[in-house]
């Protein structure tokens, strides 16, 4: 006996394929075989094989039927079949379940592949799930059921698996992405194309600034249009959208779409106002901002709170010319479209001077010629004026509670705020005494500042002692004067005189003596060796310009070598007379000569000669052009290039005339020292 079937005009329940969510759907028969998808095809046929012309083609929603009679016109109560047919897109795929249950044969297909067979006429219900993974894109679903006898029923549903331990498939991203701007409204409007994918939850809108890579997440939606104000500061932003599906896989990225908006947006408010008086004015600063293309400054009324501008510049400061009066002050910064930014925090002075001078700088004392120098250094505001100056002093190494006014006539130099003062303290000191001085800056309202401190030692007034261990050595360029480590440790320079005894038992002084190179205990007095005896003094000078008293000081007589040539110098007597001297420098010079007379024209050249103390002898070095020098005239010099260093040279010149014959001798001399 057959079973009661509902028939195919009744309401069937449904596993809708939009969004995987359970709906309620009525069967609407139809003529044409084009269904629009997500809705099946569906063909009947009057034979279990499907083979045949079909009896019958609708659209239905979704496959779930249970029949009672014929199905369909021209189709039979028992063995027939049904097929549904569906191709649809599956966005970006992913894991999918698959389920049929029913009575008789059931098959699904995915692309032509089977993936359920159920294949059987059954009297009781089955059923069967398959987990699959879908790709993206389209697919064809296909369902094939077949009737042989008893009741038709079959019902069949896909959905997507959410659950995020199997989904790892992201969303694809939305296509379609724009924005239409009204700039006046300032309103964004942000369409984008629905997505495919079965198990989408909703969109994320984002935004980012132009020339920043932060994105700021906007809103979630389940639509596909969403509007934005963006900030109307003027700059430039981006937006994107992604998608998200149930397992809270998110897409990639749209392509970016961007708007520019208008610069409504004043600046921040300025921080940092402070509003400092002194005795002519008040001085009101603030931090600049950085978007502003200039300040507006105003005096606020405390007690109505209305402002009045008081200045307007692209400069962070203002010099407001009022004394000993309250004032209250607030900042804005503008930007170049004009807009106005927020209030300052304001800022309130009662006008009256109580900032003390910054503290001098660079001070130093020292001692300067014996006398105690002071100076430093200030730099001036330009809304101040320059402070006047105390300085005290203490004994010791620090300004202590016992500090004394000293007097200071300073003087000043400088400009453009950036002076230097200086004095020399009163000579009321002690010698060889430490004291510390103390300078302090004092603005014109009284206010002082801390002091700026310098501790120096006064000078002695004691000259230093005698030098110990004076002893002198003769040499081939002088006389060498050396002595022992000296008493006194405070000696800058020594000095050394050559002194000859007189008959009347005094003395006079014939030259001094020069500096060592190298040894800071010698000196070198330089002089022709010609055996004569001399005293040698010397004598000290110390830091503080003590210097030893001639009575007192280190002297020692001794002779010089004698190294005198067969023929005298400084006895010429013929129309060539020799020069001498000696040079500090170390590379050679050699002779220099002149002439006087008429037979100095008739002179062709000269021959020079350097007399060798092992040999006894005047040995011939070369000879020199007679012609007149055009800037001296008769005076001649003789490069001596292989002249010996450390001794005296003692040459002879001849001048030749055109007929072989030669003039007296000239006997110029030349030192070469060896500055030790």
């Amino acid at each position: 006996m057959n079973r009661a079937r509902r028939t195919a005009t009744a309401a069937s329940v449904v596993l809708a394929t939009a969004g995987g969510l359970i709906t309620t759907v009525a069967v609407t028969p139809a003529s044409a075989a084009t269904c629009t998808s997500p809705t099946y095809t569906r063909q009947f046929f009057a034979n279990t094989t499907f083979s045949g012309t079909a009896k019958r083609t609708d659209c239905d929603a979704g496959v779930d039927e249970y029949w009672s009679g014929s199905p369909a016109t021209g189709v039979p109560t028992d063995n027939f079949s049904v097929r549904w047919t569906v191709t649809r897109d599956f966005g970006s795929g992913g894991p999918f379940s698959l389920t049929v249950r029913g009575q008789d044969g059931m098959r699904v297909y995915l692309d032509g592949y089977r993936k359920i067979d159920l294949w059987k006429g059954t009297s009781t219900t089955v059923s069967k799930t398959v987990n699959l993974t879908i790709p993206a894109g389209k697919h064809t679903l296909r369902v094939d059921y077949a009737n042989w006898s008893g009741v038709a029923a079959v019902k069949f549903g896909y959905a997507p698996i959410t659950s995020a331990t199997y989904d790892k498939v992201k969303p694809l991203a939305p296509t379609g992405a724009a924005v239409a701007y009204d700039k006046y409204a300032n309103k964004a409007q942000l369409t984008w194309a629905k997505n495919k994918e079965m198990d989408l939850a909703g969109y994320r809108v984002y935004r980012r600034q132009w020339g920043t890579s932060t994105w700021s997440r906007l809103t979630t939606t389940t639509g596909t249009a969403y509007t934005d104000s963006p900030p109307p500061t003027g700059a430039g932003y981006a937006y994107v959208i992604r998608a998200y599906d149930k397992a809270g896989n998110e897409s990639a990225s749209t392509a970016e779409v961007s708007v520019v908006s208008p610069d409504r947006t004043g600046p921040v408010a300025p921080t940092g106002l402070t509003a400092v008086p002194d005795n002519l004015r008040i001085a009101v600063r603030w931090n600049a901002v950085s978007d502003a293309a200039g300040y507006r400054l105003y005096e606020k009324d405390p007690a109505t709170g209305a402002l009045a501008l008081l200045h307007e510049g692209t400069g962070t400061s203002f010099t407001h010319a009022v004394i000993n009066s309250a004032h209250t002050y607030v900042v804005r910064a503008y930007d170049t479209a004009g807009n106005n930014g927020t209030l300052s925090a304001p800022v309130t002075t009662d006008g009256v001077d109580r900032t003390a001078p910054a503290v001098p700088q660079n001070f130093q004392a020292v001692n300067l010629s014996g006398r105690i120098h002071l100076s430093w250094q200030t730099q001036t505001p330009a809304t101040d004026q320059e402070p006047n100056f105390t300085v005290v002093r203490s004994r010791g190494t620090t300004l202590g509670a016992d500090a004394v006014p000293v007097a200071c006539d300073y003087e000043t130099n400088g400009s453009d705020g950036s002076y230097t003062h200086s004095c020399y303290a009163p000579d009321d000191w002690e010698f060889d005494t430490t004291y510390t001085y103390g300078v302090r800056a004092v603005d014109p309202a009284g206010n002082a500042s801390a002091p700026a401190t310098s501790t120096v030692t006064t000078r002695d007034n004691v000259a230093p002692r005698p030098l110990p261990g004076l002893k002198a050595t003769p040499r081939a360029d002088g006389m060498k004067l050396s002595w022992d480590t000296p008493l006194d440790e405070d000696i800058t320079r020594y000095y050394g005189r050559v002194l000859a005894p007189q008959a009347d038992g005094s003395v006079e002084v014939v030259s001094i003596c020069e500096d060592s190179a190298d040894d800071p205990r010698a000196l070198l007095c330089i002089g022709v060796p010609d055996g004569e005896t001399y005293v040698y003094q010397v004598y000290a000078r110390d830091k503080w310009d003590n210097v030893t008293p001639l009575s007192t000081a280190s002297q020692v007589t001794a002779t010089e070598l004698d190294l005198r040539a067969a023929e005298p110098i400084g006895e010429d007597s013929g129309p060539l007379y020799g020069q001498g001297g000696w040079t500090a420098v170390e590379t050679p010079t050699g002779p220099s000569w002149q002439c006087s007379g008429d037979v100095c024209a008739q002179i062709t050249e000269f021959k020079v000669s350097r007399w060798n103390f092992q040999t006894q002898t005047y040995e011939p070095l070369g000879t020199h052009p007679a012609t007149p020098d055009p800037k001296w005239g008769y005076w001649w010099h003789y490069e001596d290039t292989t002249q010996p260093f450390g001794t005296v040279s003692y040459y002879r010149v001849v001048g030749v005339l055109a007929d072989g014959t030669e003039t007296a001798a000239a006997h110029p001399w030349r030192i070469r020292p060896d500055l030790l």
